[in-house]
């Protein structure tokens, strides 16, 4: 390459030494050039090196001058430098997703808020003033929808226009109609028209007020769309659907701003988290606290209502329909209106909402001429801030508004509330509750006692301060907790055991035995076992019967408690005939007295808290047989009780049969004589009238009266009652005369069971009762020798069971419970 002699000669005149010796040669300057640019490029690199804080090579500093000329230097050091860029560079790297981190988490949060009405609109737009000036930390999404867009409810949607917020979505979601229907259609079609928009917003949460059916399509959208609520003015309760829909509202949502203490501890009450619970206050009182004195409140009274009008000289009313009570509420609005046209003076109404009813509310007053009467200013909306300066200077307002109880409270305005919409609200001692307003009259006295008036201002729902607190809340949020919303249930005492084994032996039934003699009451726990018993002699009368029947059950409460025992229900057997599915005994026998037509399920269930089954004592024998007996896993089988009387239940297809007129299975009264003994029920020749444990010892008294009982060996003392153990006793030891006439009860009782048998045809008969014992072989004999070929191989066996009609009883309750049927 070339070089330029001008370049030698600009280098030399640097060169020359000051002496003034001789000018060095171009070659010489050439050279002396050249180092100096190495020691200029090498100084710079020891100086990046001391800044970037490399650690010294060792060897390097006393042979600096090699480390250009010996390549194994030269590769070293080029891979350490290469180190040391990259470390550098992954520092710088970190750096910045550091500050990418930070700058994300302090980015906007999205906050949308929809409004549905003019009354809404009045509580969000201060939130949404205060949103919109920290555009650094908020970013405001607008959806209008609902009322906003009618133009019968003023076309509200341009006040929101006219306060400078940009409508980021409008959604007609009105079906009109103003019933029932229409409303539910609204929410519906709100619901259809919601995902889209929320999907574009992408919000970060949504706010929602109040207890609008509109404000519940908004909370089920979102909910569903895990986008996080903010619900404002929830736990209040009104008095009408207002509340179960507010309620409603309050579990979908994930943060709430509250009003006052009590709106506080009911949402708290109704399991929502305390620490996501602000007490705010109402926002409109930010805005009407402030602006309460203004001084062009004149011009504003005059610009709605006349140049003559002066302060606390007229009305404001504003009545809007109860959907609980459509017409009740169209009748309140029509007395009002008549109250109003007498009371003669200036009143300014406003149009009901767009609830079911509001149609019909606006006739009433078209009707009555209202928008045409000179006292009357009938309007469809008025901006927040001039509607509070008419109400502030108001002599009096009416109706059933919020702003009634809320509102008007702060400037201690006298209120007149109708009906029953806004009962349930805290108020003021501004406002006179007429409940039934039924009359003309009534509502015309109430504006004499309130008009006029002026009350204490009262500041129950806000201080002027809920839009700073609201901002503040909104800040705290974590949109990186989790989006699962958590109830603060109250708590439970855990179960004492999950085994299963353990669970089916602790459930238990009480069961209820109502025999002529005893009544009895048990504890029987699933696999049949007596827990507990208790014994106490029958009382004659029914309330004696009935107080000692609850004192017993009560006391076996409290046992089971200590037996680790869960009673399921209560199982009732009693003698006569008993309506099982009310619960009812129609008639009962001669053995218990004053027991026919009584309501048993009814005081038992009361008393104890427990559902009740009650049942004839022999259906109840048949059943604990079915389930803990010789019945069990049989399909067809008969159970026959021999004791005091003949009983009995028939178990046919695995369910028992009741029939008609609940008289089936009356066992002991199949005739086997046209000429027989008289049996307790009226008629002659009965099972019961032969075989009965009555009718034998009828038998042996007679023997014994006659001397004709009593024989060798047989121990009987003078003082003893005779019974049918005596009869049976005195068979044994060959008294021929208690040997007939025990033949004659088997032979009875054997053909009124084949009568059974040729009707029902079952697999089984089953023996129960005291006498059960005796009679299973006569029984059986009998059988053979008169059935029917096909029916005389049917066994005859005696009960195992200690307690039938206990534990029967007992069956009914655990046979329900545990889903099976008997």
């Amino acid at each position: 390459m070339s070089v330029s002699p001008y370049r030698y000669l600009f280098f030399s005149s640097f060169l020359l030494p000051l002496d003034g010796s001789c000018m060095p040669s171009l070659c010489c300057g050439w050279a002396k050039e050249k180092n100096l640019k190495e020691k200029k490029k090498k100084k710079k690199k020891e100086d990046w090196k001391k800044i970037r804080g490399y650690p010294q090579r060792r060897g390097m500093e006393k042979h600096t001058g090699s480390l250009c000329t010996n390549p194994h230097h030269l590769n070293i050091w080029k891979a350490q430098e290469l180190y040391y860029l990259r470390m550098q560079r992954g520092r710088e790297r970190m750096e910045r997703e550091k500050v990418s981190e930070l700058n994300q988490c302090k980015r906007r949060l999205r906050v949308c808020v929809a409004t549905c009405n003019r009354a809404d609109y009045s509580k969000l737009a201060p939130i949404m003033f205060g949103i919109k000036s920290h555009p650094d930390e908020f970013e405001l999404e607008v959806v209008v929808l609902g009322s906003h867009l009618i133009d019968d409810y003023g076309n509200t949607f341009r006040m929101i226009e006219q306060d400078d917020f940009d409508i980021g979505s409008k959604l007609h979601t009105i079906v009109r109609g103003e019933d029932e229907a229409a409303m539910v259609e609204s929410v519906g079609l709100a619901l259809v028209k919601l995902p889209d928009v929320l999907q574009r917003l992408h919000p970060d949460i949504l706010v929602v007020h109040g207890d609008r059916f509109d404000a519940l399509a908004l909370a089920t959208a979102a909910a569903l769309m895990n986008i996080r609520i903010l619900h404002l003015e929830g736990g209040e309760v009104s008095g009408t659907i207002d509340d179960s829909i507010r309620h409603a509202i309050s579990k979908l949502a994930h943060y709430h701003a509250c009003c006052t203490r009590r709106a506080e501890q009911y949402l708290i009450a109704m399991c929502e988290d305390h620490s996501r619970i602000l007490l705010a206050g109402c926002p409109s009182y930010d805005k009407l606290l402030s602006t309460h004195h203004r001084e062009d409140y004149k011009d504003i009274i005059k610009a709605w209502l006349g140049d003559k009008v002066q302060e606390q000289d007229y009305i404001v009313a504003l009545q809007h329909p109860v959907t609980t009570d459509i017409q009740h509420s169209i009748k309140i609005y029509g007395l009002m209106l008549d109250a109003l046209l007498s009371f003669n003076k200036t009143t300014l109404i406003l149009f009901p909402n767009i609830d079911a009813g509001s149609k019909e509310m606006v006739r009433v007053m078209r009707k009555k001429g209202i928008e045409q009467h000179p006292n009357f200013r009938a309007v469809k909306h008025i901006p927040f801030e001039q509607f509070i300066q008419l109400v502030c200077h108001a002599g009096c307002m009416i109706g059933n508004s919020s702003c009634g109880v809320r509102e008007a409270g702060a400037f201690g305005t006298p209120v007149i509330n109708l009906g029953t919409r806004q009962t349930g609200r805290e108020t003021g001692e501004n406002v006179l509750h007429v409940r039934d307003a039924d009359t003309h009259n009534k509502i015309y006295h109430a504006l004499e006692l309130q008009f006029g008036k002026r009350y204490p201002c009262s500041k129950i729902y806000g201080d002027g301060n809920a839009v700073p607190r609201i901002l503040k809340f909104l800040r705290t949020i974590d949109l990186d907790e989790p989006l699962q919303k958590t109830f603060c249930f109250p708590t439970v005492k855990d179960s004492i055991s999950q085994d299963i084994d353990h669970i089916l032996e602790t459930q238990s039934a009480m069961s209820i035995d109502l025999g002529g003699t005893n009544l009895r009451v048990a504890i029987v726990c699933m696999k049949g076992k007596i827990v507990k018993k208790y014994t106490q002699p029958n009382p004659k009368t029914f309330e004696a019967r009935m107080q000692l029947i609850l004192k017993m059950c009560s006391d076996a409460m409290r046992d089971a408690v200590s037996f680790n025992c869960r009673i399921l229900g209560v199982g009732v057997s009693t003698g006569g005939r008993v309506n099982p599915q009310e619960g009812v005994v129609l008639h009962s026998t001669k053995l218990i007295k004053e027991w026919s037509s009584v309501d048993l399920r009814t005081p038992i269930s009361d008393a104890l808290h427990l559902p009740v089954w009650v049942d004839n004592d022999g259906n109840c024998a048949a059943l604990a047989e079915k389930k803990f007996g010789h019945g069990k896993g049989v399909e067809n089988f008969v159970t026959v009780i021999t004791g005091t009387g003949i009983g009995g239940g028939i178990i046919h297809h695995s369910e028992l049969v009741h029939g008609s007129t609940f008289c089936a299975a009356e066992l002991g009264h199949i005739m086997v004589s046209l000429e027989g003994p008289e049996c307790s029920c009226g008629s002659r020749g009965c099972i019961e009238a032969y075989a009965s444990g009555m009718a034998l010892q009828r038998e042996a008294k007679r023997l014994h009266d006659e001397d004709l009982l009593k024989v060798e060996g047989m121990d009987m003392k003078l003082s003893e009652p005779i019974t049918a153990a005596h009869l049976i006793n005195a068979a044994r030891l060959g008294n021929s005369k208690a040997d007939a006439i025990l033949n004659k009860a088997s032979t009875a009782l054997g053909v009124g069971i084949i009568n059974i048998l040729h009707i029902v045809n079952p697999s089984l008969v089953i023996l129960s009762g005291v006498l059960a014992s005796y009679y299973q072989t006569p029984v059986q004999h009998i059988i053979k020798e008169r059935a029917l070929f096909s029916a005389q191989s049917i066994k005859v066996v005696t009960s195992d069971l200690e307690e039938p009609a206990l534990l029967g009883a007992a069956s009914m309750v655990l046979d329900y419970t545990t889903r099976r049927t008997y």
